[in-house]
């Protein structure tokens, strides 16, 4: 598998490479996997979602927040500085466990759990079908990473967040209590379900680029496709705001 590094972007930019990447698995190009970090703020909704069901829209427009909606579904993150993404461009195999979404989400989140639990001092483990979780000394396991996939005929993407030190007082300023919530969740607030790991940035990269034998490449990267999602859905006011 190759390890890529992605040019610096600005959000909407990171969007647009991830839907790139994924056509050129799609069209039978190498497995890849790769890492991004915002060096602002944004929020994103899944791809189903309804931006002022999920979005403290007023909250984020005083704040000078995009709000942008991407291609895979799940729920509404807060972006940033301090929470650091991984994606996957992967294979579908018509008969192992990438052929169904759940057996997607068990094999790559077990492997993903298995690579950060030796770094959190404690049992990473899925909940709520895309979450990880961690222990926490009040009691109740708080979710670290929300992840998500977008699958085509051929390949699929997963990505998700591992928070590292995200401003954690703003997701509760942008985001609004989520439509649809795991069951683990509880009803609690995002002040007491979501927390960091306080983890380097760069041992998270390293364990899980490890855990899929992931090897420094030097493809040449599909400029144009990225160009063409960015103009096509992510620049796109009618895309990220639509209902």
């Amino acid at each position: 598998m190759l390890l890529l590094e992605l040019p610096s972007s600005d959000p909407a930019g990171f969007l647009a490479w991830e839907d790139a990447l994924l056509d050129v698995v799609e069209e039978g190009g190498p497995e890849m996997l790769w890492f991004w970090e915002s060096p602002v703020h944004f929020v994103v909704v899944g791809y189903s979602q309804q931006v002022d069901r999920e979005v403290d829209v007023a909250a984020c427009r005083e704040l000078g927040i995009p709000v942008l909606r991407r291609s895979s579904g799940g729920g509404t993150v807060l972006q940033g500085p301090g929470c650091l993404n991984y994606g996957l461009a992967l294979r579908v195999d018509s008969d192992g466990p990438r052929a169904t979404i759940a057996g997607t989400n068990r094999e790559i989140l077990s492997r993903i759990a298995g690579a950060l639990t030796p770094l959190v001092g404690g049992e990473v483990q899925i909940d709520g079908h895309t979450d990880l979780t961690v222990p926490t000394p009040e009691g109740p396991r708080r979710k670290i990473s929300g992840n998500a996939q977008r699958r085509k005929r051929h390949a699929l993407l997963f990505h998700g967040t591992i928070l590292h030190r995200l401003d954690l007082p703003l997701v509760s300023r942008t985001l609004k209590t989520p439509s649809s919530e795991p069951e683990y969740r509880a009803g609690r607030t995002h002040g007491h379900f979501v927390t960091n790991t306080g983890l380097d940035p760069g041992a998270i990269r390293s364990a899980i680029s490890a855990a899929w034998q992931a090897a420094p490449g030097a493809p040449a990267l599909p400029e144009d496709r990225q160009r063409r999602a960015l103009a096509e859905r992510y620049s796109r006011e009618d895309w990220n705001f639509r209902r």
